[in-house]
């Protein structure tokens, strides 16, 4: 019987766990979910978001402001490397790291919502 009980106790541990677990992971999406809603909601991000990029004009703003540090086609220097960078990041969280300034040594930087179209448009192609 004292096997029994043990076991007993070791599933409902393991089911409590289960379950916490599950709640971690239901709180940490419903976090991310706000963070992406929050940067959506930035009336600069929207604004950007709601126009076409031009990938050679994002390319002539690209060379001057970026190629210093993550390389004339964004392989990386000082910077890391931005090739493939859509695939990885958001368009609003790509946006948010070129105007926070929030990874030095990386400068804050505030293009006109036209310009940072045209940059994200240029990212993509990398």
């Amino acid at each position: 019987m004292n096997n029994q009980l043990t076991r007993h106790e070791m599933e409902s541990k393991h089911q409590r766990n289960a379950w916490m677990a599950i709640a971690a992971i239901f709180v940490i999406s419903l976090i991310i979910l706000g963070v992406y809603r929050f940067q959506v909601s930035d009336p600069y991000i929207q604004s950007v978001l709601a126009l076409n990029g031009d990938a050679a004009q994002g390319h002539a703003i690209f060379e001057m402001n970026c190629a210093g540090c993550h390389g004339i086609q964004g392989h990386g220097r000082v910077g890391p490397s931005l090739v493939n960078i859509s695939k990885h990041k958001s368009r609003a969280s790509l946006i948010r790291q070129v105007i926070s300034g929030d990874t030095p040594p990386m400068p804050q930087f505030q293009p006109s919502p036209q310009e940072m179209a045209d940059l994200l448009k240029y990212l993509e192609t990398l």
